[in-house]
């Protein structure tokens, strides 16, 4: 009965993070697609008047110009290419679960960010109850997966081995396997998808993963590439067991 009720309780904390995320998801973009929008309407029309105007453009009419590009690229608008570009959301779906992934996770790039004033408020909040269920989340899978090292761990003393042993290899057993699942072979995936090389895959992963989020290297956001629906969610999943790993390792 405690097995049974146990697993109830992770399999509804499971399912209730997902949901807050996706609800998060779905708040942040109704809230900040159509500032958006019109944001890259602003950015287009200066644009627009810049190749116009170009040439009879005066020093200061000019350093105002960089001023309004360099602020519209620090807003995720990046006036580049034709204006099909610019239907392109950064707060479609994929990318508002991404960042919701990130807000809770506390890696937090800084490459996407609310804009609104709604957008902000809720930010603060969804942060005040997401980080803590954040938490809760990823000690109840490490708990999970520390049962099966309490389950390998039993079945090599079975097989008579020293308990000191045991300990070494099991720790050995899931730093290996969880560095070639959440380190080595994502970062196979990021070069192929990103166009990164090997070296710098491991380094985003890394960077990631210890939620230190520099921000320097972050997926989906090339212009000249083009993504398959929902990459942006596989990459939050990632990052969502990868932190669950790393907190199994402390444990162990």
């Amino acid at each position: 009965k405690a097995m049974c009720s146990g697993r109830l309780q992770t399999a509804l904390l499971v399912a209730g993070y997902f949901v807050y995320l996706l609800v998060g998801a779905a708040v942040f973009q109704a809230l900040e697609r159509t500032a958006e929008k019109q944001e890259k309407m602003a950015a287009a029309q200066m644009k627009e008047a810049f190749l116009q105007n170009f040439t009879q453009l005066t020093v200061a009419e000019m350093e105002q110009f960089m001023k309004n590009l360099i602020e519209a690229i620090q807003n995720g608008v990046y006036p580049v290419g034709n204006e099909s570009q610019f239907e392109e959301s950064n707060w479609d779906f994929s990318n508002s679960f991404f960042f919701a992934g990130t807000v809770v996770s506390t890696i937090g790039y800084g490459t996407l960010h609310p804009k609104t004033a709604g957008g902000q408020i809720f930010c603060v909040f969804f942060a005040l109850f997401g980080i803590p269920l954040n938490i809760v989340f990823l000690h109840r899978v490490g708990k999970m997966l520390s049962l099966l090292c309490k389950k390998l761990g039993k079945f090599l003393y079975e097989k008579g081995m020293r308990k000191k042993q045991i300990k070494f290899l099991t720790l050995l057993f899931f730093l290996a396997t969880g560095i070639l699942v959440f380190l080595c072979l994502p970062s196979v995936f990021f070069q192929i998808t990103e166009g990164w090389s090997y070296s710098e895959g491991i380094y985003f992963a890394f960077i990631t993963l210890s939620t230190i989020g520099f921000g320097d290297y972050v997926v989906g956001k090339q212009s000249d590439r083009k993504y398959f629906s929902y990459y942006r969610v596989l990459v939050a999943i990632w990052i969502l067991f990868g932190l669950a790993w790393i907190a199994l390792l402390f444990n162990l």
